[in-house]
């Protein structure tokens, strides 16, 4: 059974895309790592890169090409200062230099060094390989998969999850929602307190709480920056931030604050009557996508094309449901997201190259109903209830992006998501999951078997819906 931290449903990184950026620089580092267990990194004299299938359909748009220079040049995602990311791309760009693995300069042109190919491969739509031309003349090739979440796998599906090496022995192991109703039941514990004690498992509390508070302050951070930032997106669709009005309109433009923290409060203290609520979900939302789509740094939550709506409900929860929520709150709201992402990911996807849009928004809406739906004082079965109302409704959502950019529809789609877990966790609390017709683990078979079925066209290929229907010249 596949074992699978909440840190590994949270990781921090940068946008725009988890599976398209941040799987490919993961991968680029993963690679530099087994060149040197291997012995042989210092005979590399020649490096291609060869991305295939939604990879390179979308690659452009999705900066894969960036991430695999950044990773080729051994940087690192959750520390690389964003104020760099241009100006490294931009010297291997003119330099056509490369500083491999941050330790050797190899020759590295990247319009004739990363190919990108149409061809799917036949276990992933995100496939990429690395060659490499060693100084003896031989070719050393390894090929990855970058699954969704920015998880790389080498191996096909069945074979990982049997060849998990970091660890596979949670003492409550959870491949399905019933499973983690039966522990919460037996263990008279709610699905956090589940969580936690399979988290220990791995780290002490005190890496725990250091761990989650980095998390939660790379959200706050993202959304504050991006409320605070006003202009255009690159990418050449000419999209106009947003978050930036609706914060000033909200806050009427007269406070003053000077930190993610400052702001919060100060938010806490303004007028909630519903539509200034809706406007505030989405205003939360908008703003961490926008940050995601200018190569910002950003929590993938369970993608970064869906790193919006997590914050956004938890945020909700601090500013709207329950001022006096202390970092004990975060920490069990992100448990139960974590979770439920988790099993989404053992049980279907998370990848919208694999599955659309329903396996990115719809994931994290499902994700932060339940999360929210425990904070609210729901049962471990209503928490369910709340994940599988959210997804039920994000059923057959489809991954179009205009110009392969994580804009449109993508950032909308965020707010559309965390409104829809509120509602959905609002159901579950006045519902009486007895009374459920679909159970979680339904919902997650139905999304499965609709991921198949779906037309690749609608999986983050630009082949189809929007991308399509509107051009790039339109914008």
């Amino acid at each position: 059974m596949e074992s699978i931290s909440i840190f590994d449903m949270l990781k921090i990184g940068v946008g725009p895309s988890s599976s398209h950026t941040l799987g490919p620089w993961r991968a680029a580092e993963r690679w530099i790592s087994e060149l040197k267990s291997a012995q042989m990194f210092d005979e590399v004299v020649n490096i291609r890169v060869h991305v295939y299938g939604s990879l390179a359909l979308t690659g452009k748009g999705h900066a894969t090409d960036y991430a695999i220079m950044l990773g080729l040049s051994g940087t690192d995602p959750v520390e690389i200062p964003i104020k760099d990311i241009h100006a490294i791309v931009a010297d291997i760009q003119e330099t056509q230099i490369l500083n491999f693995g941050n330790s050797k300069s190899i020759s590295f042109d990247p319009k004739t060094d990363i190919l990108f190919h149409r061809k799917f491969l036949e276990f992933h739509a995100n496939g990429l390989q690395f060659e490499a031309t060693l100084k003896s003349g031989k070719t050393k090739k390894n090929t990855y998969y970058s699954i969704g979440g920015g998880f790389v796998v080498v191996k096909e599906r069945k074979n990982a999850k049997r060849n998990i090496a970091t660890f596979n022995s949670f003492p409550f192991p959870i491949q399905k929602g019933t499973e983690l109703l039966a522990y919460c039941q037996s263990e008279n514990k709610s699905i956090s307190e589940i969580v936690l004690e399979n988290e220990r498992s791995l780290r002490s509390d005190a890496e725990i709480n250091e761990k989650l508070d980095h998390v939660w302050k790379t959200m706050l951070e993202c959304m504050y920056i991006g409320c605070h930032t006003e202009g255009k997106l690159p990418g050449g669709l000419n999209v106009t931030r947003r978050a930036y009005d609706i914060n000033k309109n909200l806050l009427y433009g007269s406070h003053v604050y000077d930190s993610p923290e400052a702001w919060l409060s100060t938010i806490r203290n303004t007028e909630v009557k519903f539509r200034q609520i809706l406007k505030w979900v989405s205003c939360f939302a908008l703003a961490v996508n926008e940050v995601n789509a200018s190569l910002g740094r950003v929590v993938t939550a369970p993608t970064n094309g869906s790193a919006g709506v997590i914050p956004a409900v938890l945020m909700y929860y601090m500013v709207i449901e329950n001022h006096e929520a202390d970092f004990e709150h975060i920490k069990n709201f992100l448990f139960v997201a974590g979770e439920i992402g988790s099993i989404f990911k053992k049980g279907a996807t998370i990848s919208a190259a694999m599955g659309g849009c329903q396996a990115e928004i719809g994931v994290s809406s499902a994700m932060a109903a339940g999360a929210l739906t425990e904070l609210l004082g729901g049962t471990p079965e209503q928490v369910l209830m709340a994940a599988e109302i959210a997804m039920e409704h994000h059923l057959g959502l489809t991954c179009d992006p205009i110009g392969g950019l994580v804009q449109i529809p993508c950032i909308e789609r965020n707010s559309m998501g965390a409104i829809k877990a509120i509602n959905a966790a609002e159901l579950a609390l006045g519902s009486d999951p007895k009374d459920a017709k679909v159970p979680l683990d339904k919902v997650v078979e139905t999304m499965w078997a609709t991921a198949k079925d779906m037309s690749s066209k609608y999986k983050e290929t630009s082949e189809g819906g929007l991308a399509i229907g509107i051009n790039m010249s339109d914008c």
